[in-house]
């Protein structure tokens, strides 16, 4: 019974493991040339959890500030960015990828859409945020596989 727990324990220690090294960590994530190349996850985006995380209003959120003909069923979008209708045509995965990570990276400081897996996040953040990121690295990809969608 012992030896079971033992195996059990060291088995989730392990798999924990494994799944951290699938995930790259907000500083150690590289932008070249505008783009990030490289998924965030071993796990591929899936486009309709990417939908959901979008379009929810206490995750990414992403409709306060872009419009999209995808979710016409949803209310108040907003016009601050630009819409996304297209985003698939306009900007190649990479250069979304990066611009849902850390749009600063692409658009320059100017711009008012946060990083959403960066820890580059101004001041006056609140303690308990405080080297946290908006989105998980799997939240970031699938809204990367959703976006490559709207063409």
């Amino acid at each position: 019974m012992i030896r079971k727990l033992v195996l059990s324990a060291v088995s989730g220690i392990v798999l924990i493991g494994v799944v951290a090294a699938d995930v790259t960590a907000p500083g150690d994530v590289k932008v070249e040339n505008l783009g990030i190349s490289a998924p965030l996850t071993a796990q591929a985006g899936d486009p309709a959890e990417g939908r959901k995380v979008f379009a929810n209003r206490k995750q990414g959120n992403c409709l306060a500030c872009h419009a999209n003909s995808d979710l016409k069923d949803q209310l108040f979008h907003g016009e601050v960015g630009p819409g996304l209708d297209g985003a698939g045509s306009r900007w190649s995965e990479a250069q979304l990828r990066t611009i849902v990570v850390n749009a600063k990276a692409v658009f320059s400081d100017a711009t008012v859409m946060p990083g959403f897996y960066s820890l580059e996040v101004g001041e006056n953040v609140r303690k308990d945020l405080v080297g946290k990121t908006i989105l998980t690295a799997q939240q970031v990809e699938d809204i990367v596989a959703y976006l490559t969608t709207l063409k």
